[in-house]
Parts: C-alpha cells; structure tokens; sequence
C-alpha cells in the first residue's frame, strides 16, 4: 500500500493453549470448494507479547481486500504471500499496542474503510467480503489493527527520517532527471521537485527501516508453522 501499502506485517504459543482456541465454522469458508470446508489453524506468531493464532480464513480474508486477487480456490503462492503479510502485520501490532496513545479512532477506520472500498468496481468490494464470510464487524477489526500499524510505523520511524540536501541533489541527478528525461518528459529545476524527491526519499527509508525492523521481530518472535497452505 502506499506507501505502496505498506508492506505490512505477527506469533507462537504452545500446543496446549492451541488445543483451547475454537475453530471457525465452516459456515464462514463457503469459497474454496463446492464442499464444506472447516477452518484450520496454520501458524502462531509469538513477539514476546502473547501467543497470536492465524488461521485459513485470515489469509482468505487478507485475500479479499487485495484488489485484483482471485478467491475462488486460491492457489499455494497467493496464500503462502498472505501468510507472509499477515505474519509481518502481527509482529508490528504486538509492538503497536504497547503503545495505548496510538489508538485508531473511530473516524480513521471509517476513512480506510471508505479508501479501501473504493479501490474495487463498484458493487464489487461487498461480494467479496460476503464471498469470504467478513462481517461488517471483522472487517472493522482488521482495519482498525491496520491503521494501528501505520500509526506505530509513522511513530517510529517517520518522525526520526531527515532526507539531506546531498541526498536530494544525488536523487534528482541520479535517478529523477534521466527517468523524465527517458520518457521525453520536461525536467523541472530541482528546487521545484524538491519536495516530490524529499517524499519519494522519505517513503524508501521508512520503507528500508520497517524491512529492518521485521528481519529483527522474526528472528526474535516464535513462529510455529501448524498446516501447509
């Protein structure tokens, strides 16, 4: 997400805390085959903060809310990709939450959910939510643990992010220049793109840091891989 929507980015716990956890009803699965299939559970993600389950519905659903992203029968390297994010959303959200003061509101939830929706056709983005069985209320938990996320990322890591003048002046002539240059644009003079290159800069650092920062949480976090997806 763009930030390219952001990557994103979650943790283990012990079998018998897994044998207490009740599985979804297959009642909420009705897209991966003409039969009923029941829920599974697939990984735990362990940060330090508390043993997180993620279960087949959650990559179906991460799924769902990725434009352009077949759902019927999903196939191994589309879910193996969800795994991935999801696991690297629940790493960032157990350290987000650590942080109360970032709380989403109420009225940030309803603009991502009103953004996200829109980048769907029309009439589209509600089937496929009840394609995945995501009620309305799921849908807002997941979005309100994703601006959680952005939040923490923003606290983290943007707000300590200086771009220098050599870096902008390296950028324009590097790479800014002979990009419109290649596509028989006109340049414009590098006072007038210097905010454009200082976000585009500002945004790969953020982007270079939070990669940083799940290389670190996933080999510190217990990750337990339950069931091949």
């Amino acid at each position: 997400m763009t930030r390219k929507l952001i990557k994103t980015v979650m943790v283990v716990g012990r079998l018998i805390l897994l044998l207490l956890i009740p599985l979804f009803p297959s009642s909420s699965f009705p897209l991966v085959s003409a039969q009923e299939v029941v829920d599974r559970m697939v990984a735990t993600v362990n940060a330090g903060v508390r043993a997180d389950l993620i279960t087949y519905s959650d990559l179906v659903w991460q799924l769902a809310l990725q434009p352009n992203t077949p759902l019927v029968s999903p196939n191994s390297q589309d879910l193996n990709r969800a795994l991935r994010l999801v696991i690297d959303q629940r790493l960032i959200l157990q350290e987000a939450e650590k942080l109360p003061t970032i709380a989403p509101t109420a009225e940030e939830v309803k603009a991502v959910r009103d953004q996200l929706s829109k980048a769907f056709p029309v009439g589209e983005f509600q089937q496929r939510l009840m394609l995945v069985g995501l009620t309305s209320e799921k849908l807002n938990e997941i979005l309100e643990q994703r601006v959680r996320i952005e939040k923490y990322l923003d606290f983290r890591f943007r707000n300590f992010v200086l771009i220098s003048q050599k870096e902008i002046t390296d950028y324009y002539n590097a790479v800014y220049v002979p990009r419109l240059r290649a596509r028989g644009q006109i340049v414009p003079k590098l006072e007038e793109a210097r905010t454009e290159i200082e976000s585009i800069l500002t945004e790969a650092k953020i982007e270079s840091d939070t990669d940083a920062f799940l290389d670190s949480a996933r080999e510190r976090a217990e990750i337990v891989m339950l069931s091949a997806v």
